[in-house]
């Protein structure tokens, strides 16, 4: 399946809403799926992985405890990228004075990659993204991938390391259209759905249609 970057944006900021997320991150969610997709990365995939893994899971538990510690870490032991990545970027300067933040224990590291950008952008300086096998830089505008397929999809990240200023090597180009996978895009459809409110008695007599009336 093909799909335009808006289509999953919109789908993506959906689901996220579906999922508990406040509007605020899941606009910022939709916005880094659109990224990643936008660079050839299953950003569809990744989400509904992500918001299947952490559904009905109090948001505080997969949020870093002290955002002053050398090593952030959540209570559930799993720490979710979209908080791991918005904490981030509220620390940008922290970043650029210390030189680098480190996590534990985060579901799928790229997830948090696109808040590296905007991070990027208020600082001046490339921010890169380590893991096992895996390395990203950006400046906000281009992004550098170094790392194996499996590598860079990864499913969990023991040490996740931000660092900046950073190098862009392998620069990566991006596309106006995505290939998603049905089974993602139908299970961002399920967590979509449940924004939608139920249908009452007065809603479907005011609705299009007959109703529940029989002109007939």
């Amino acid at each position: 399946m093909s799909h335009s970057l808006n289509e999953i944006e919109a789908m993506a900021k959906r689901a996220g809403r579906g999922a508990g997320l406040s509007w605020g991150l899941a606009e910022e969610a939709a916005k880094g799926t659109r990224w990643l997709s936008s660079f050839g990365f299953p950003g569809t995939e990744m989400l509904a992985e992500l918001l299947e893994l952490n559904d009905q899971i109090p948001p505080i538990d997969v949020s870093p405890v002290s955002l002053s510690a050398d090593l952030w870490h959540a209570p559930a032991r799993r720490m979710s990228p979209l908080i791991a990545g918005a904490s981030l970027s509220d620390c940008a300067v922290r970043l650029v004075d210390r030189g680098t933040i480190t996590m534990q224990d985060v579901s799928l590291p790229l997830l948090a990659v696109p808040f590296m950008g905007g991070a990027a952008l208020r600082l001046g300086v490339p921010v890169a993204a380590e893991w096992e096998g895996a390395r990203l830089a950006t400046d906000g505008k281009q992004l550098c991938v170094q790392g194996e397929p499996d590598a860079l999809r990864a499913g969990h990240a023991g040490l996740l390391v931000f660092s900046a200023p950073a190098d862009m090597t392998g620069k990566r180009e991006p596309v106006m259209r995505a290939d998603v996978s049905e089974q993602s895009w139908e299970k961002l459809g399920e967590f979509a759905h449940r924004t939608f409110a139920p249908a009452t008695e007065e809603s479907r007599l005011r609705g299009a249609g007959a109703g529940t009336n029989d002109n007939s």
